[in-house]
């Protein structure tokens, strides 16, 4: 692994994370029924945040994306929740996830680290506050836009358990995941 890597690697351990890994794209499993959460409206954005299904594409053409990307890297957050219905605490634990996320991104992006990159988060895309889809206009901030895992249709337990994380962390907690795709430079 190159210098690069374990420097990102060392930066997002500094965040707090709970687990990181570095996985090989060959090793992401993909299966349409995750998408099915999407179309199934369980967070309320398909059809209204261009990073959602369907705006963001089929899951064939996410797919081949993708695996152009040789690696990831991949990260966990887990919050604690005051019970197992605990919404605002999710939410709560999402939000400082998508921050944690957008500061590696930051980290990735005036470092140059890598030739070229695809961030995943956890749930839509809420760079702005309100998603320009709604208003029938193209995306406002492209470069800043992120998909879901889940959109995608990678199974996240499957490519977790893979490189020995945790999925599911005990009682009232929510686990966070992101996954950022890239393909490194071939010199430092």
């Amino acid at each position: 692994m190159n210098s690069n890597i374990n420097n990102l690697i060392s930066f997002v351990n500094s965040l707090g994370v709970n687990q990181v890994a570095i996985i090989s794209v060959e090793d992401i499993q993909f299966n349409d029924d995750f998408r099915m959460y999407c179309e199934q409206n369980s967070c309320g954005t398909h059809n209204k945040n261009w990073m959602c299904p369907p705006a963001v594409g089929s899951i064939d053409e996410l797919k081949e994306k993708a695996l152009k990307f040789t690696q990831g890297l991949l990260f966990q957050t887990v919050y604690h929740l005051e019970d197992s219905y605990d919404f605002e605490g999710m939410q709560e634990g999402t939000e400082a996830h998508t921050k944690l996320l957008r500061n590696i991104l930051d980290n990735i992006k005036s470092r140059g680290i890598f030739k070229e990159f695809l961030p995943l988060n956890v749930g839509p895309c809420t760079y702005c506050g309100r998603c320009s889809f709604l208003d029938g206009e193209e995306c406002r901030f492209p470069e800043e836009a992120v998909s879901s895992v889940e959109a995608y249709g990678i199974d996240v337990m499957a490519l977790e358990k893979s490189c020995g994380m945790s999925y599911n962390n005990g009682k009232n907690t929510v686990s966070c995941v992101s996954l950022i795709l890239f393909n490194p430079y071939q010199v430092e």
